[in-house]
């Protein structure tokens, strides 16, 4: 038996997936499988054997996709590549051949921590902890950009110094290609952000999706893994951390960038300090942090109306919201990504 008796899980064909994963690594079946919450792009999926060892999978969603879009082999590489300088959770087993379950996937060790999602679990952190967070997520930035992109054989997109523009072009073409409906507000900020392109003076690994709720998180607040690799490249490391600030919300905020953001809850270091933590330790230039900003506002109203477009095509599976208020939620983004720009008009 590869299963126990379960409810449906969209995206995995449990008859295949088990035994083969038990020929790969040291698992025990019967499986039970659960569906992890958190990322609306890779589907991610718990899976605990029969001694209770715990395992975590990631494949592509539902549905036909770009074809350089969720690439989880991609994303397992890097785990590869900067594990021992980050800290991330170990890759145990790739799988390339779609026949398995519908489409590659990679298997990684399930790391014993928190992730903080929502104010209900920032709560749960002790002050000291909560204060303790900001800072750990500034220092992994700073290592994961310090590690040499020639280790992910990247060595020559190292040396470009075109990132943001590729990224503009690359996030215009996919929401372009994929549309439902107008949104003024972000074509009017990537015309902005194409105009104001700022000349890109360091290259590094960007992870792409820089946030709390992206981390695992120990008992004293140190980040135990980064997750989430998907979107990594190598170009402006400044772009990290626009994310990390568009999305590290504080208490006194009336729009937020995720729909619940847990460091709206009091005692989390501020955006300013995690800001000066960062260049204090990378050296960087404070004029260039801005226009990632108002980049990262407009590159997550991107993101999030692509959710709403796959969702209300059915290629998400199960979800606890509704399409219509991811569709909502992208309009807000692409209202504040285009305000951004009057403050450095």
């Amino acid at each position: 038996m590869a299963a126990r008796e379960s409810p449906t899980i969209t995206g995995l064909d449990l008859d295949t997936v088990a035994p083969w994963l038990a020929g790969q690594i040291d698992l025990r079946l019967p499986l039970d499988v659960s569906r992890l919450a958190g990322g609306r792009s890779n589907l991610t999926y718990l899976l605990t054997d029969d001694t209770g060892r715990r395992t975590v999978l990631r494949r592509p969603p539902l549905g036909d996709l770009p074809a350089t879009a969720h690439d989880v082999l991609r994303e397992a590489r890097l785990l590869e590549a900067v594990a021992g300088r980050v800290p991330v959770p170990a890759v145990l087993a790739t799988c390339p051949d779609p026949a398995v379950t519908g489409a590659p996937f990679f298997v990684m060790e399930h790391l014993d921590g928190t992730v903080v999602r929502d104010p209900e679990g920032a709560l749960s952190l002790d002050p000291q902890v909560r204060a303790a967070v900001g800072p750990s997520l500034v220092d992994a930035l700073v290592a994961l950009h310090e590690v040499d992109p020639d280790r992910l054989g990247l060595g020559d997109l190292a040396k470009r110094r075109d990132y943001a523009e590729r990224q503009l072009r690359r996030w215009h073409r996919n929401w372009e290609s994929t549309r439902t409906r107008d949104l003024p507000d972000l074509e009017r900020t990537h015309a902005w952000l194409v105009e104001h392109c700022p000349e890109q003076s360091r290259s590094s690994i960007v992870h792409g999706d820089f946030r709390v709720d992206n981390c695992i998180l120990g008992a004293d607040g140190a980040v135990l893994g980064l997750l989430d690799w998907e979107l990594s490249t190598v170009g402006d490391p400044l772009a990290d951390l626009g994310q990390l600030l568009v999305y590290w919300a504080e208490p006194d905020d009336e729009f937020t960038a995720l729909n619940s953001p847990p460091t709206r809850v009091p005692g989390f270091a501020s955006r300013d300090e995690l800001r000066d933590r960062y260049l204090a330790a990378s050296g960087a230039d404070p004029a260039e942090v801005a226009y990632y900003v108002v980049f990262n506002w407009w590159k997550t109203a991107c993101i999030v109306e692509d959710v709403h477009t796959r969702m209300l095509r059915g290629a998400m599976g199960a979800s606890d919201r509704t399409p219509e208020s991811f569709g909502v939620q992208a309009q807000g983004l692409a209202a504040r990504a285009w305000q951004e720009t009057h403050a450095l008009a």
